[in-house]
C-alpha cells in the first residue's frame, strides 16, 4: 500500500514492527508491518495480514498510527502536529483568537491555521509569532506582527 506521511525528517519508518490503523476517531487496530519503505512525503507499506487488493482496498481512507513508544523524541521546543492541533489560541494580552485547526510545512517554517474566532489566521511557527506553547493548559501564547 502506499500511504501519505505526515512524519518529520527525524521519524525513522524503516525501523517499526507495527502501526495502528483506524477510521475517524473510531478505535485502531495493530498491524504487523511486513516491509516499510519510507520516501520522503510518502511510504510503500506491506502488513502481515493484508494479503490480497481486496484486503487493502478496505483499508483506503484509513488512518496509519505510530505507536507512541515509536517516536523519536524531540527538542523542548519542538512539537508532534497532534499535541498541537487543538490548542486554544490567546494573544499575549489574553484576548482569544480560537484554535489551532490544522498545519502546513512551507519552505522555512510551518504555519498554523486558527480559526473559531472572528477570522481565520495564518500564523507563522516562528519565534517573534509562537511566544508560548503549553500542552497542559492546552494553550498557545502569540503575539500578532503587522499584516495577521
Amino acid at each position: 500500500m502506499k500511504v501519505k506521511s505526515y512524519a518529520g525528517a527525524e521519524e525513522d519508518l524503516s525501523s517499526l514492527r507495527e502501526v495502528l490503523i483506524g477510521r475517524g476517531d473510531g478505535e485502531a487496530t495493530t498491524y504487523a508491518v511486513r516491509r516499510i519503505e519510507p520516501r520522503v512525503t510518502f511510504f510503500f507499506l506491506e502488513l502481515e495480514t493484508v494479503n490480497t487488493i481486496e484486503d487493502a482496498r478496505n483499508l483506503v481512507g484509513s488512518r496509519v498510527l505510530i505507536p507512541e513508544d515509536a517516536h523519536a523524541q524531540l527538542a523542548a521546543d519542538e512539537y508532534y502536529w497532534r499535541d498541537l492541533i487543538g490548542l486554544s489560541v490567546l494573544t499575549e494580552e489574553g484576548t482569544r483568537l480560537g484554535s489551532i485547526d490544522s498545519i502546513f510545512a512551507t519552505g522555512s517554517n510551518d504555519v498554523y491555521v486558527c480559526s473559531g474566532g472572528e477570522r481565520e489566521i495564518l500564523l507563522p511557527a516562528i519565534s517573534e509569532v509562537i511566544l508560548k506553547i503549553d500542552l497542559e493548559k492546552q494553550e498557545m501564547v502569540v503575539r500578532l506582527l503587522k499584516g495577521l
